[in-house]
């Protein structure tokens, strides 16, 4: 499984404002769906189809090169903070399909259970998925997600994963089950609590993006 921290500084900018238990709902909402911007954008390098052709400009001939709009990349959010990764997603990539999974976490086992489920029950041949969880804490959740889109036909070397942050068992637990997958994330934290929630980590994503 390959690993990928970004080395630009405006994701570092980004991750460290919605590390910051001052910034208000409003603020990290909007930042988190600025990082998941940055993120797609590298998660999408090297990985889309390409038609290449030709056009005619006001002035001559050029050679082009173009997105594939017959293969949108599939998008696939874990609710409920997943929604504001993906937020930009149609602004960096021309052609896509959504679909939507949703988890809640038994506090006492920290094990994911599935309340929604809008994934197709096949996907096309070599889809190209990429999926948002912007804590990859115990993994669990992510590893479930996965688990469902290999039912229904994707290679997790078509699948890449963007995440605010990873803690490093999500990260273990991910390469040990899938290791043809890319993971890119804001930053990598080493530890849990004993809640299962990511040390120092930036809070629950979801409540502080919806303000609940």
């Amino acid at each position: 499984m390959l690993v990928f921290v970004p080395p630009h500084p405006l994701i570092k900018h980004w991750v460290s404002v919605l590390r910051n238990e001052q910034s208000p709902c409003p603020i990290f909402k909007s930042v988190m769906a600025e990082l998941g911007r940055l993120l797609i954008y590298e998660a999408s390098r090297d990985w889309l189809p390409i038609v290449s052709g030709e056009i005619q400009t006001p002035l001559g001939v050029a050679s082009v090169e173009f997105i594939d709009p017959r293969e949108p990349v599939m998008i696939v959010p874990v609710l409920r903070a997943g929604l504001v990764l993906v937020e930009h997603a149609a602004s960096i990539l021309p052609a896509t399909k959504t679909y939507h999974v949703g988890y809640y976490r038994d506090e006492n086992t920290l094990q994911p259970t599935l309340y929604l489920n809008k994934l197709p029950e096949r996907f096309p041949e070599d889809s190209r998925v990429l999926v948002a969880d912007p804590m990859l804490a115990t993994g669990g959740t992510i590893v479930a997600t996965i688990d469902l889109l290999k039912d229904r036909g994707i290679d997790p070397k078509n699948i890449r994963v963007v995440s605010a942050v990873a803690a490093s068992p999500a990260l273990q637990k991910l390469s040990d089950k899938f290791p043809g997958l890319h993971v890119y994330t804001g930053t990598i934290d080493l530890g849990l609590d004993e809640n299962g929630f990511i040390i120092p980590g930036l809070g629950d994503a979801g409540d502080r993006s919806y303000g609940t």
